[in-house]
């Protein structure tokens, strides 16, 4: 991949993702196709970064659909290593960002980001893009592979895109598929506590512990199981006591079986 890399010319963008791709993924495809002249998306289901009790086994899986759906995109290279090859025996190397994994999701997947860190610089170094694309739906994620980026001085700018939604507002996942119809429906709950979150800033409340408690009535009334809701600095990931504009609202709801996440920024 290395020697593909440096052989071509202009800028090469590169989308790292666990596959089942769906518009999200693809929308970070079309963004990093208009920045570059060369776009490589990696397939990996990286297991270094799902807990013991996690979904490794049963994450969704389709090589041959996402295949086609990146030819319809025109992609340059597509990238599905073997665990073999990203983790041979012996492997002892890791790569984790103190205090950003320590809060949010951090908190209930030990390691998870550590596997995240791990992975996502071994695919820098081999592909060795110019940009790397991430949606915003992962936030956490996000601000930890910047600040990873910024303290190892990658030459990669790391450009953060938009979330995509699904039309009824919930956030577009992989894991969505595990949703039975009932349970879509109550997810949600997720997008609409999201949007409350904003009415109630943009009403004159701007009282944390308010927003969250109002939140977690609407979340809780269908059933929804909450890891957390965090309303936090954008830049840090602490939790603020107060809302401001450009702050950030997140949460970790599980419906079922399935962990689901999502986020707003707070505009006016």
């Amino acid at each position: 991949m290395q020697k593909i890399s440096r052989q071509q010319i202009g800028k090469i963008g590169f989308v790292p993702t666990m596959g089942y791709l769906h518009d999200g993924h693809l929308s970070l495809v079309k963004e990093a196709k208009k920045r570059s002249d060369i776009v490589v998306v990696s397939i990996y289901v990286n297991p270094a970064q799902f807990g013991p009790s996690e979904d490794l086994s049963n994450y969704p899986r389709d090589l041959n659909r996402d295949v086609d759906l990146l030819a319809d995109l025109r992609v340059n290279y597509i990238f599905f290593p073997s665990n073999e090859e990203m983790y041979p025996d012996n492997y002892k190397t890791w790569v984790s960002v103190e205090d950003l994994t320590d809060v949010l999701c951090g908190k209930s997947r030990p390691n998870h980001f550590r596997g995240v860190t791990t992975i996502v610089t071994k695919l820098m170094n081999i592909v060795n893009p110019d940009f790397m694309f991430m949606g915003e739906k992962d936030f956490q994620q996000l601000a930890v592979l910047k600040q990873m980026g910024n303290d190892l001085n990658f030459p990669t700018e790391i450009i953060g895109c938009p979330l995509i939604r699904e039309e009824d507002g919930l956030a577009m996942s992989s894991r969505n598929k595990y949703l039975s119809e009932e349970q879509h429906k109550q997810a949600l709950a997720l997008n609409k506590s999201l949007i409350l979150a904003q009415k109630l800033f943009s009403s004159g409340i701007d009282n944390s512990e308010i927003i969250i408690e109002r939140m977690r009535k609407l979340i809780e009334h269908t059933d929804g199981k909450i890891d957390y809701i965090e309303i936090v600095d954008p830049d840090s990931l602490q939790s603020i006591d107060k809302l401001f504009k450009g702050c950030r609202v997140l949460l970790a709801v599980y419906i079922g079986k399935t962990r689901l996440i999502d986020n707003i920024e707070i505009t006016d």
